[in-house]
């Protein structure tokens, strides 16, 4: 029967990784793989991990499945976090929550109770969005639109264009994907303003937001990023998220994410709540736990807490101080728009103006990885070789 396989290409970013690796130039720069680097170009375990582990390691007892939704406290504690803990729809139990084999994990169950509720919604995504968010999204069977978002001339928002779009192609109940900050691949996001027209505008319109919150806490801080969730569910009676701890607390292999469902009134969430269950049963059976005990306990420590917020400020600050620095040496004449843009985009990504060719020649010229689209982790830069970096970047533009 395997004879009959068809072979698949590479994923893009893993072969992208790879041909770094191979790379024998000891000053290449890899900004291809979306992970946290230090100054170092390492991906260290946090401190407040690190600690969570060794009280967990002690207090353990067994390693018998949690359940089919995963850890009530990491649940609460994690929605309780990135919504506020006196919201409405917290105190009025209108919310049904699954932990979710990392933020992946929490998109394909998301669509699946899409796909259970409504079969025949579009799900309308940003162009460009996240390159797995079409095939986690699609292959539940869902239709997937796009939208108007970035502009690769302006390097900003199209936020008019964007409504105009929705308001003349989706329909009541269709489904509109949105990164609740740290865009990726653009690191362009909406201002607070567009939040407050957006969300007054999905209500309008009877559209559904689905919120991706998969770098909170690293674009201008924890409460700025999460602005824009809060307000959409202010005005929203219905909405789901999907959140990863993978970039905010460092826990990329131990797949830790949440999927929420926010409904009209409690007897629906009851309903979505069993529907949660049922789905990940059919995936995965169980979500893995570690990481989420980490999570929970770090959370629900208040000097883990602390030391995690500082880390996570470090790491938010590094990044805001890599972007100035780069945006300081592309700030030359007929670069303006780049410098500018570089400066002002939040959270791990920014995506340049330059041609599959151009990122191409980065790499065989310069030893500069980047995807094809231009999309760039700042923080696989550090100030030793930003001034090299920037003076590529000029080059082949």
């Amino acid at each position: 029967m395997f004879e009959y396989l068809v072979p698949r290409p590479p994923d893009a970013i893993i072969a992208l990784m790879e041909a770094c690796k191979a790379d024998k130039n000891p000053d290449k720069i890899d900004l291809g793989v979306g992970v946290y680097k230090d100054d170092a170009g390492e991906t260290r375990v946090m401190k407040a991990v690190k600690e969570a582990e060794k009280l967990w390691w002690k207090e353990e007892t067994t390693k018998t499945y949690v359940s089919t939704v995963g850890r009530p406290d990491f649940r609460q504690a994690m929605v309780e976090m990135m919504f506020g803990e006196t919201n409405p729809v917290i105190t009025e139990n209108r919310i049904a929550t699954s932990q979710s084999a990392g933020g992946s994990g929490a998109l394909r169950i998301g669509a699946e109770v899409i796909k259970s509720a409504a079969p025949d919604t579009t799900v309308w995504a940003s162009t460009p969005t996240w390159a797995n968010h079409i095939p986690l999204i699609s292959s539940a069977g869902l239709k997937i639109d796009y939208y108007p978002y970035y502009n690769r001339e302006t390097l900003g928002v199209d936020f008019h264009d964007m409504l105009d779009h929705l308001r003349a192609k989706a329909k009541p109940g269709d489904v509109v994907l949105l990164h609740g900050c740290c865009h990726n691949p653009t690191g362009a996001d909406l201002t607070h303003a567009q939040w407050d027209i957006l969300a007054d505008f999905l209500k309008n319109e009877s559209l559904i937001p689905y919120v991706d919150l998969a770098y909170f806490g690293l674009g201008r801080g924890m409460e700025d990023d999460v602005y824009g969730l809060r307000k959409i569910l202010e005005i929203c009676p219905e909405a789901l998220v999907a959140a990863s701890c993978s970039k905010n607390f460092g826990l990329y292999r131990e797949r830790v994410g949440l999927i929420v469902v926010v409904a009209k009134d409690e007897d629906t969430a009851k309903i979505a709540q069993s529907q949660l269950g049922s789905i990940q049963r059919k995936i995965i059976s169980m979500p893995p736990d570690h990481g989420a005990a980490l999570v929970a306990r770090i959370l629900g420590d208040k000097s883990l807490r602390k030391l995690w917020v500082e880390e996570l400020d470090e790491m938010r600050t590094r990044m805001i101080d890599l972007r100035r620095q780069l945006s300081e040496a592309l700030s030359v004449q007929g670069a303006e728009t780049i410098a500018a843009a570089v400066k002002n985009q939040n959270g791990m990504f920014s995506t340049l103006p330059v041609s599959p060719e151009q990122a191409e020649a980065l790499r065989e010229k310069y030893s500069i990885y980047m995807t094809n689209s231009g999309r760039i982790n700042i923080a696989g830069a550090n100030k030793n070789n930003i001034p090299q970096l920037a003076k590529a970047i000029l080059d082949v533009l």
